[in-house]
C-alpha cells in the first residue's frame, strides 16, 4: 500500500478531529474516528487500557468537568508511517488546554486503519509527559 495525498490529508484531518468531537461533547460522532473495537491505552493518565468505543465514551463522560480536564484538545507535528496490510502507523503531538489555562504535552502512537467507513484509528497509545526528556539525565550531570 502507497499512502496517497489524499489519504494523508483524510488521515491528518481525522487526528484533528478528535479535539473537535470531545471538546464540544459530540460523543456520538466518536464513530467517525474510532473502530468500534478500539484500544485505547492511557495508563499513564490513570485511565488503564480501555477497550471498545463505549469504553472509551464512558471515560470522557466521567472526566467531563473533572479538575484538570482539558477544555481544548489539539494536534501536531503529525508523522505517517505505511505499516502494511491496509494500516498505517500516526504519531502526533498534543497540546491539552485547562480551564485555569494551564498546559500539557502528550503524545500519541495510533494505528489507523481503512474500512467500510474509511480511516479510523483502531489503536491510541496516548502518554502525558511530567518532564523534558532526558531532564532525569541533565539533573545528575550537575552533581
Amino acid at each position: 500500500m502507497t499512502l496517497s495525498v489524499e489519504d494523508r490529508l483524510d488521515i491528518s484531518e481525522l487526528l484533528a478531529l478528535h479535539g473537535h468531537l470531545v471538546d464540544n461533547g459530540e460523543l456520538e460522532r466518536l464513530d467517525e474516528l474510532f473502530t468500534d473495537d478500539v484500544v485505547y491505552e492511557a495508563s499513564n493518565l490513570g485511565h488503564g487500557e480501555l477497550r471498545g468505543l463505549t469504553a472509551f465514551r464512558d471515560m470522557v463522560r466521567a472526566r467531563a468537568g473533572a479538575p484538570g480536564a482539558p477544555v481544548g484538545h489539539h494536534v501536531t507535528n503529525i508523522v505517517l508511517t505505511e505499516a502494511g496490510d491496509g494500516r498505517v502507523h500516526a504519531r502526533s503531538k498534543g497540546i491539552g488546554a485547562g480551564p485555569d489555562g494551564e498546559c500539557g504535552s502528550v503524545s500519541y502512537e495510533d494505528v489507523i486503519v481503512r474500512g467500510e467507513r474509511g480511516w479510523r484509528i483502531s489503536r491510541r497509545r496516548i502518554t502525558l509527559h511530567f518532564t523534558p526528556a532526558g531532564a532525569a539525565d541533565r539533573e545528575g550531570a550537575d552533581t
